[in-house]
């Protein structure tokens, strides 16, 4: 197992041993092997759709604990195939995405409509698929930072994925068409049995502001998961609270003393339940993204990020670039040295 103490470093005992304040464990709905039978069958899921996620919680080093470690690699189009995976370019070669989700342990591997379709009759039916359906595409000049589909979820479904994912830019000039389209694919996909996993992302210049990036704060990606959550995502997708206080900084929108005050402190584990409790308290799990790779450090903070999210309860990581951008080996160590984290009966829920 991983040496989870030593890569945590100073912060250990502080992350390790934390109480949590404002939202307590006892009213969240935690993950847990009997997640899907305790949770999610009492929601309008068809049993196509239990099944499908059943078979995600089942999969992986993972397996029958409730928690997740997704592999995702749809950055060729986020970012370009170059800055994506110049560092390692095998993995322009689709089967070897998902060789690593298989070797790295993972419950499912999340990826482009191209790239799952090119490997779909050697792989659907050995690891579960999440095709991710709209891009930030930005070859275009000027960039127009936009999400727009790249395929339908009929093809999802017959290329043979278990779920699909994709993406709203909340305050973004492009969010409202964004959630429209992204609201009937999720409806279309629950008709075929598929879940649905929501990359609820802020994006707009304006929320950062005196050097402090509010995108990332506890109190608005807390709001973009309530937002994901109503349009019935099954899994959400979010970058991992740094700050709070975006509504006050920022002068907009509405929001509460109490979420300040009582409810979250500035320690990053309640930021983060704060996220979760957005969540419907749980209900639909939080996955909290592993972010770009920093070169020497990755493993240790993927390990760090995991903690936070595993404490304030989460349901996993989705890890990509600090796993694909790095040799095959090392990327599998580190998807390992995430689990471990999930597989640890001694790290508890704060």
């Amino acid at each position: 197992m991983t040496d989870v103490h030593s890569l945590l470093g100073d912060e250990a005992k502080d992350l390790l041993t934390h109480t949590a304040q404002g939202i307590p464990k006892e009213d969240l709905h935690l993950p847990g092997p009997d997640f899907v039978d305790r949770v999610l069958t009492t929601t309008d899921r068809s049993p196509r759709v239990l099944r499908n996620l059943q078979s995600v919680f089942d999969h992986g080093r993972l397996a029958g604990t409730g928690y997740l470690s997704i592999l995702p690699v749809d950055q060729g189009i986020e970012h370009s195939a170059a800055s994506a995976f110049a560092p390692n370019p095998r993995y322009l070669d689709p089967e070897n995405i998902a060789e690593l989700a298989l070797d790295g342990g993972c419950n499912a591997v999340a990826s482009t409509l191209g790239a799952l379709g090119a490997v779909s009759r050697r792989y659907a039916h050995r690891i579960p698929f999440i095709v991710k359906l709209n891009h930030n595409e930005l070859l275009t000049h000027p960039n127009h930072y936009d999400q727009i589909m790249f395929g339908t979820v009929q093809q999802c479904f017959d290329l043979g994925a278990a779920g699909v994912g994709a993406t709203v830019y909340f305050g973004s000039e492009h969010s409202d068409r964004q959630l429209r389209e992204v609201t009937e694919a999720f409806a279309r996909a629950h008709q075929l049995g598929m879940f649905t996993v929501l990359w609820c992302y802020l994006r707009n210049p304006a929320f950062k502001k005196d050097g402090i990036d509010y995108a990332v704060s506890a109190d608005l990606t807390g709001q973009a998961n309530h937002l994901g959550v109503t349009i019935e995502a099954d899994i959400v997708k979010q970058k991992q609270a740094e700050n709070n206080g975006g509504y006050r900084a920022l002068a907009f929108g509405k929001t509460h003393d109490l979420v300040y005050d009582r409810l979250t402190t500035d320690h990053p584990i309640d930021l983060t339940r704060w996220q979760v409790a957005n969540c419907y308290m749980g209900r639909t799990g939080l996955i909290n993204s592993g972010g770009a790779s920093a070169g020497h450090d990755d493993l240790a903070q993927a390990v760090r990020t995991a903690v936070i999210n595993k404490r304030a309860g989460g349901t996993g990581l989705i890890t990509g670039r600090k796993a694909f951008q790095r040799p095959t080996t090392e990327g599998i160590q580190l998807l390992h040295a995430v689990q471990d984290v999930y597989l640890d009966d001694s790290i508890t829920i704060a």
